[in-house]
């Protein structure tokens, strides 16, 4: 009897500890609500979504596991792709994520997180067509959303005409119904989206080209999350949790429930921007994939 209760008093006590722990580590940052973590996100599927008091999706569901191990409670904050930066810059959200691509301008403006998986933007376009180079736009109707780095990119095409919209779904809308002739967006949220309406008869073709002078649009595209530049503690807690999903290749695992399951979106190849920028000069980006 008096070894049984000397065992749950020890479990009690660690028990205690380990809450105190991750209390006082939940109390360390800087949060627009304390004790909470508050998420701006767009619900583009398979990137975010909400369900069942959960963020859910590729990036929903790594960042509800690093709420989980910080101690923190998420606070959704559902909104446009176009509210989503200026939200963390003010402070009225601790952290952004949909499928945002790293850029150097974005770390003037934000601190950035380690990737959770890379990408290679594209066109989705009619199966009757198979564009899959920058000159393959020209004099062509194109949609992207508001907001996206890539759009001065675009605007410096030879003839290309560009329709602005506020979500993926209003620029596919037209496109399906023959108002644009193709959509350059977030290609897991497109790719996804194909997957799911094959009646579409639409694909999602990468860019072949790889132009130095248009890179944001042909260059290796690394997924992030932007939290204020206030917290830059939170962040680095948030990157060590995510070195250790890259290690265990959980990246992939969770991938795979979201239709992300080739190497592709895991094994970075081409040029690592970020090494010299907002990382030290040697710095190496995470992979999990065959061979990586």
């Amino acid at each position: 009897m008096a070894l049984s209760l000397s065992r749950r008093m020890v479990t009690c006590a660690l028990l205690a500890g380990s809450f105190m722990s991750l209390s006082s580590i939940a109390n360390a940052f800087e949060l627009a609500e304390q004790g909470k973590l508050t998420v701006a996100f767009t619900g583009d599927m398979p990137g975010s979504g909400w369900q069942d008091g959960k963020l859910v999706g590729y990036d929903g569901e790594i960042m509800q596991r690093i709420a989980d191990k910080l101690g923190l409670k998420i606070q959704p904050a559902l909104m446009e792709w176009s509210g989503t930066i200026a939200s963390v810059k003010s402070g009225r959200v601790d952290v952004m994520l949909g499928t945002m691509g790293w850029t150097e301008k974005r770390t003037k403006i934000m601190t950035l997180s380690e990737p959770i998986h890379y990408f290679k933007n594209g066109i989705m376009q009619s199966t009757k067509t198979s564009w899959d180079k920058l000159s393959d736009l020209e004099g062509k109707k194109i949609g992207t959303i508001t907001g996206f780095s890539f759009v001065p990119e675009l605007k410096s095409i030879k003839d290309l005409q560009l329709s602005l919209y506020d979500t993926s779904d209003a620029a596919v809308r037209d496109l399906i119904a023959g108002r644009i002739d193709a959509v350059i967006g977030d290609p897991p949220v497109i790719s996804y989206a194909i997957k799911q309406n094959p009646d579409w008869n639409m694909h999602f073709l990468a860019f072949t080209d790889n132009r130095p002078d248009f890179p944001l649009l042909t260059g290796l595209g690394q997924v992030v999350y932007g939290l204020n530049q206030k917290n830059d503690d939170l962040r680095q807690k948030m990157d060590a949790i995510i070195a250790d999903m890259w290690k265990t290749c959980e990246m992939k695992e969770i991938g795979a429930r979201y239709g992300l399951s080739s190497d592709v979106w895991f094994k970075p190849v081409g040029q690592n921007f970020r090494a010299g920028v907002d990382r030290p000069a040697d710095y190496k980006l995470p992979s999990c994939a065959a061979g990586g």
